[in-house]
């Protein structure tokens, strides 16, 4: 079976702290809580008011109120096995990145007093994907690792079409939805500083996958050599939109998988 290497040449020791022995070396500590509420399956409120992002994953969402919103599946499940993990629970938050979003929510990592991970367990239960900022890209390779044995266990959301590993050559969508998408790419074309890796034979109907001037030098700062790209299978993962055929933008090398 494929082993999937993410990019990003990150290292990783085990924490000191006895409540998260498992987590790597590049979260610092932060602020204890407790859970009182469960939004939905990667948000949670404290019992001092604020309202936690379970930064690094993405779970099925629920409508929240939003109008026109289709719940997605698992999503109900998915809530409450987060529940099941840390409500009324004692929790250590700590961060790798953006510590708060546009929001006001805070952004961070959460483990509880035993050690439970609660980004790990929902990630090995598949019940959510690796979702990755380029201002939070602590813990990836772990929290990929996590998903990568829950989706070829078949567990949870990949079970289901919905959630599926998209195949570049196949029809890829639909725009605006978050998805992983898995092949070859067969040209890298450098338009202005832009980088354009390009899966199909015609670039203005195929999937493509897009690196602006700015987010190469982030690619670049770790190790990443866009161009040396070409011929090799990928899994990317990101928002889809439309711009002749569909296409994602790759903002850091946490977005991209060599597949071995």
């Amino acid at each position: 079976m494929a082993r999937a290497i993410a990019l990003a040449a990150l290292l990783f020791q085990s924490w000191t702290g006895t409540a998260a022995a498992d987590l790597p070396r590049d979260l610092a500590r932060g602020a204890a809580a407790t859970v009182v509420e469960v939004i939905d399956g990667d948000t949670v409120v404290l019992d001092t008011g604020g309202e936690v992002r379970l930064v690094g994953i993405q779970a099925p969402k629920l409508p929240l109120g939003r109008p026109n919103f289709k719940e997605w599946p698992l999503a109900r499940e998915a809530k409450a096995e987060l529940e099941k993990l840390v409500l009324g629970r004692r929790v250590t938050l700590s961060h790798g990145g953006a510590r708060g979003d546009r929001h006001g929510r805070i952004l961070a990592h959460l483990h509880t007093e035993d050690g439970t991970w609660a980004q790990g367990e929902m990630l090995g239960r598949g019940l959510a994907r690796v979702y990755t900022f380029p201002d939070n890209r602590a813990a990836a390779n772990e929290m990929l690792g996590r998903e990568t044995a829950a989706r070829e266990a078949k567990l949870g959301i990949w079970t289901l079409g919905y959630y599926r590993v998209q195949d570049a050559d196949g029809k890829v969508g639909p725009p605006d939805t978050y998805q992983l998408v898995e092949g070859t790419v067969r040209q890298v074309a450098d338009v202005r500083g832009r980088i354009f890796l390009n899966f199909g034979e015609d670039y203005r109907k195929d999937f493509t996958a897009t690196v602006a001037p700015k987010d190469v030098r982030t690619f670049s700062a770790s190790g990443v050599d866009i161009e040396s790209l070409q011929g090799k299978k990928l899994r990317l993962r990101g928002w889809l939109y439309e711009r002749n055929g569909p296409a994602m933008d790759l903002t850091h090398p946490e977005q991209v998988e060599v597949l071995e």
